[in-house]
This record gives C-alpha cells, sequence and structure tokens, in this order.
C-alpha cells in the first residue's frame, strides 16, 4: 500500500469519526429537548454518516491530503 493510500485512508477515518460523534451529539441533544432519547435512532443516524462521510472523501477526495502531498 502506497503512502499516498494510508494517508488518505486515515484521514478519511478521522473525518468519519468526527462526523459519527458530531451526529451523535446532534441527536441526543434534539432527543433530549422532545424528552426521550432513542438510543437506536442515535445509533443508525450516526453510523449512516460516518459512511456518507467516507464515501464522500473518496468520490470528492481530502484538501488535507492533497496539502500534505
Amino acid at each position: 500500500m502506497s503512502e499516498k493510500t494510508k494517508t488518505f485512508i486515515r484521514a478519511a477515518a478521522i473525518r468519519g469519526v468526527r462526523t459519527v460523534a458530531q451526529t451523535a451529539v446532534a441527536t441526543i441533544g434534539t432527543a433530549v429537548a422532545m424528552g426521550d432519547v432513542n438510543w437506536g435512532l442515535v445509533a443508525s443516524a450516526s453510523v449512516l454518516s460516518g459512511i456518507l462521510s467516507v464515501l464522500t472523501s473518496i468520490a470528492t477526495g481530502l484538501p488535507e491530503v492533497d496539502s500534505e502531498l
């Protein structure tokens, strides 16, 4: 595996994990305001956002990777 590929995978994974965390915090915050946290909804929305983040990174690239290489 090339160094560029390793760098891309690492950057995409970091971006995906951050997106999952942001979605979880937003979903929990909204649910608490409504009075009930649906943990299945929190998990599914968070995982879906992480998958979409990684797919978007693959489709459009990552500026932080392009600037490093």
